[in-house]
């Protein structure tokens, strides 16, 4: 067969078994950069402000990318920047409210990584599935999401999740607070039971004081 054709066997089995081309192997990188932007900053950035993110990012490493290429990086991701509704805590009894401790005290100061985390969850309409829910964990020393998780079901497991995620990519040596509402999913049973088994206190926001969740 490679006689006929005039190709010696290594350009034969080279067709055979194509590596992925120089551009394709940046595409990958790229998207992984994009969608952890994108998570980063909540599903609101769009093409431009990731386009301004992304390059920061890149240029130490002497590399650009292009608007045009952003834009269809994040279509044949299926992401697109929606406007975020905050999802709001379901109510709880005046009596839970108050046994709810409040460590952060709206002190958002550090003097280091791994000492204050804060989570949250907000609902983003996909074109794909609809109404979906993404839930994350900020470290609020440098300000970066260190965990998140994304479901058709805003429950316990979807923030579980988020807290493995964190807790994977973080090495806890120290005193850590971890900060959120009052969310039946912040407050059940199984999350704090999982946060004391991590030796992570948990801090709630008071109800109806948005500002305890200030630099969420």
């Amino acid at each position: 067969m490679c006689r006929i054709l005039g190709v010696s066997r290594a350009q034969y089995y080279r067709y055979r078994s194509p590596k992925p081309s120089k551009r394709r192997a940046e595409d990958a990188g790229l998207k992984q950069r994009i969608l952890r932007i994108f998570a980063e900053f909540k599903q609101r950035y769009g093409v431009m402000k990731i386009h301004h993110e992304l390059n920061l990012e890149l240029q130490p490493l002497q590399l650009r990318c292009s608007p045009r290429r952003i834009s269809r990086l994040m279509k044949e991701l299926d992401i697109h920047s929606v406007t975020v509704n905050k999802w709001k805590a379901a109510s709880a009894s005046k009596t839970k409210v108050e046994q709810r401790p409040n460590l952060l005290k709206q002190d958002f100061s550090t003097t280091g990584l791994n000492q204050k985390w804060t989570a949250d969850m907000t609902y983003i309409q996909t074109k794909r599935n609809g109404w979906c829910y993404l839930s994350t964990i900020m470290d609020l020393h440098s300000r970066r999401i260190i965990g998140y998780s994304f479901s058709k079901k805003m429950d316990t497991d979807l923030v579980l999740k988020t807290l493995e995620s964190a807790v994977k990519n973080r090495t806890i040596t120290g005193d850590l607070i971890i900060h959120t509402d009052l969310g039946s999913q912040y407050t059940s049973d199984d999350y704090n039971q999982r946060l004391t088994e991590l030796h992570i206190r948990h801090s709630y926001s008071r109800k109806g004081c948005p500002y305890d969740n200030g630099r969420l």
